[in-house]
């Protein structure tokens, strides 16, 4: 990918989330997945850890080789035309210089963005400190703009998803958070496992920047989070899983009763199909 091509890209991604509405990232964990995304209709894509790791066999949390994150981040990024943000997690290193290598191979892979989370992989310790998050903040903006390549920097805090610290002073600690990696260069914060429509709103009040939310059960309509002025909403490893749990309904017919009705139904891709689809 050209230089050019990436930097219209970059700008294209940037411009979703200043839209009147709550723009749906997909998160693909392949080229086919990637692909079908953009057939149906998304303007971005986004890449899940999760996904990834797991259809390689490995865990999420960093365990899989970051070549081998990479190389698929990279497959996917030439097989569509639409701009791509990698799931970094915590950058694949502990120091600022190790996650800034790590920016550059995803960037050099055709990401246009990255998401960069504060979790820790640490039960004792499961947050990273508020100026160690600044300092990569900082450093990748730096970065971005020194290399005259306007990458997205998405700053995760992930004291709701993983139910950090107090319950009662989560919410303050969330938007202080935000602020700080707002100040340090991320251009949007992602805080996943928030759903209270209140909390939802108390965020949106207080950070200027926009917010990018994680789809659940339990999270507001597409339509409210407009209202409410959620600029993102992303998918994470939902589609990963829901295909997964696909292939059980299928492979479970077939062991229990014998029968084939869930695989060759008339909605599924014919094979014809799939190899246009790939060309």
């Amino acid at each position: 990918m050209s230089c050019n091509e990436q930097s219209l890209k970059a700008n294209t991604f940037h411009r979703l989330h200043q839209q009147s509405s709550t723009f749906v990232l997909p998160n693909a964990w392949d080229v086919i997945s990637a692909k079908m995304f953009e057939e149906c209709g998304f303007k971005a894509i986004g890449t899940t850890s999760a996904g990834i790791a797991a259809s390689l066999g490995y865990l999420d949390g960093q365990s899989i080789p970051l070549n081998k994150m990479v190389e698929t981040i990279e497959n996917i990024a030439k097989s569509v035309n639409v701009p791509v943000s990698a799931d970094i997690e915590a950058g694949y290193g502990v120091t600022v210089e190790e996650v800034l290598e790590t920016v550059k191979a995803v960037a050099a892979a055709g990401a246009i963005g990255i998401n960069l989370e504060d979790g820790t992989g640490d039960p004792d310790s499961p947050i990273f400190d508020i100026s160690s998050q600044e300092e990569k903040i900082a450093a990748i903006k730096e970065l971005s703009e020194s290399s005259n390549m306007r990458l997205f920097i998405n700053a995760r805090t992930d004291l709701f998803w993983l139910n950090a610290g107090d319950s009662s002073t989560r919410l303050r600690e969330a938007v202080k958070r935000a602020k700080a990696y707002q100040d340090a260069g991320a251009d949007c914060i992602f805080i996943p496992g928030l759903t209270d429509r209140k909390s939802i709103k108390k965020i949106r009040e207080e950070v200027s920047c926009p917010i990018n939310l994680l789809v659940d059960p339990e999270m507001p309509s597409i339509i409210e989070l407009s209202e409410i002025g959620i600029e993102r909403l992303s998918c994470g490893s939902v589609p990963f899983r829901a295909t997964l749990t696909y292939l059980r309904t299928i492979s479970e017919e077939i062991v229990n009763r014998q029968t084939f009705h869930q695989m060759t139904n008339g909605d599924v891709l014919s094979y014809r199909k799939l190899t246009d689809f790939i060309q």
